[in-house]
């Protein structure tokens, strides 16, 4: 399959999650990506297991977010590494890295220093907070960020107290962000024949998800106030949110108070107006919270669904990957590792020319591939 960043090659100077999380999305869009580790410990991501579910010698996790990859092993405090890596460098594309504010400067491989050996190179990378102020140096960690950045006020009811995302909410944002400058900067880089700099950090890309609320905040000058129950959005009214049922749970989204009142036959809710939404609508939340759960979900979705009523059930992932929609998505595709281990994971969530994109290249050993890369690109002298 022709696709769309074939030719490219990326040097991913990258560990953890949010950069290998570039590399891999800009892998299964056809560059070719090798990633640049230390020649005994590798990536650190090779040993933070995930449930301490391991694959070979590593991390499920590695395995997870550095398929369709190549492996070049170096030791950047060697100045024989570094000379074979700057001859790589010059016919590289992209390189990504998110090391602390200073750190690839000290190495010998800042911006400035990869410019003048590649002109045309995108230099992108992630820092925790950016490369001024006085949270530089802290450390970059998902959780970190999110605590910092008022978003663990936006999840969970009034009195769950700060309720995190359960997933690496900052790092996967990032890393996206990081492609989307990348490809901005390809672009350019078409047209004047020019590289760039592309810096993005977790906690900005965090604070960019939050736009909405940051914004009426701005303007208001208010503390979002999350619900006291059947929270999903501390800006909206009732009856946004989830409610139990009598056997399971349904998410209710934007949707008419009243109309919902007569199509489930609930004559409490009519009793309010439509002023009353957000200013009352933990008592409103309260009130269809015992209504619905006097019947099931099938009852409620029978009754909401023909009425053109914006809900869905809500599914585990044992009942989400039963049901046909998920299957039908074809969001799943096996990878086979070096030792034969096979590993169910997900695809890439882009269609290319109505195509799906897979890889069942698994992620590399460490160094896997210096003897080939060594070859092709004529790093060693003969």
């Amino acid at each position: 399959m022709d696709l769309p960043l074939q030719g490219l090659l990326v040097l991913e100077f990258s560990q953890y999650l949010s950069g290998p999380a570039a590399g891999l999305r800009l892998a299964d869009l056809g560059a070719r990506v090798v990633k640049i580790e230390h020649p005994e410990k590798g990536d650190a991501c090779r040993k933070l297991a995930i449930r301490n579910t391991w694959v070979d010698d590593s991390s499920l996790l590695f395995h997870t977010i550095n398929r369709n990859k190549e492996s070049f092993s170096s030791n950047l405090k060697s100045e024989e590494d570094l000379s074979t890596l700057f001859k790589l460098i010059g016919r590289a594309d992209v390189i990504t890295h998110n090391f602390r504010p200073g750190v690839m400067e000290k190495l010998g491989l800042g911006y400035d220093k990869v410019a003048a050996i590649n002109p045309r190179i995108i230099y992108a990378s992630i820092s925790g907070y950016g490369k001024e102020g006085p949270w530089k140096n802290k450390p970059g960690q998902d959780l970190l960020i999110q605590s910092l950045s008022g978003l663990l006020f936006t999840s969970g009811d009034q009195a769950a107290g700060p309720t995190p995302f359960g997933l690496a909410i900052a790092d996967i944002l990032s890393g996206s962000h990081l492609v989307q400058g990348i490809l901005a900067a390809l672009i350019k880089r078409h047209k004047t024949g020019r590289g760039s700099l592309v810096e993005v950090s977790l906690m900005e890309s965090v604070l960019d998800l939050q736009f909405e609320l940051l914004t009426t905040y701005f303007a208001s000058g208010h503390l979002p106030v999350r619900s006291a129950l059947a929270n999903a959005h501390p800006l909206l009214s009732a009856p946004y949110g989830i409610y139990a049922t009598a056997d399971g749970h349904l998410a209710i989204a934007m949707t008419p108070l009243h109309e919902l009142a007569e199509i489930i036959a609930c004559e409490d809710l009519l009793l309010f107006s439509n002023d009353e939404i957000f200013q009352k609508r933990d008592i409103i939340k309260e009130i269809l919270a015992k209504y619905l759960s006097q019947q099931s979900t099938a009852f409620w979705l029978g009754k909401l669904l023909p009425n053109d009523i914006w809900c869905m059930p809500v599914l585990d992932w044992h009942q989400m990957t039963e049901e046909e929609g998920y299957r039908q998505l074809h969001m799943e595709q096996d990878i086979v590792t070096g030792s034969g281990d096979r590993i169910k994971t997900t695809r890439c969530p882009i269609r290319w020319n109505g195509r799906i994109l897979t890889s069942a290249k698994p992620a590399p050993g460490i160094g896997e591939h210096n003897a080939s890369i060594k070859h092709e690109f004529k790093l060693t002298s003969e």
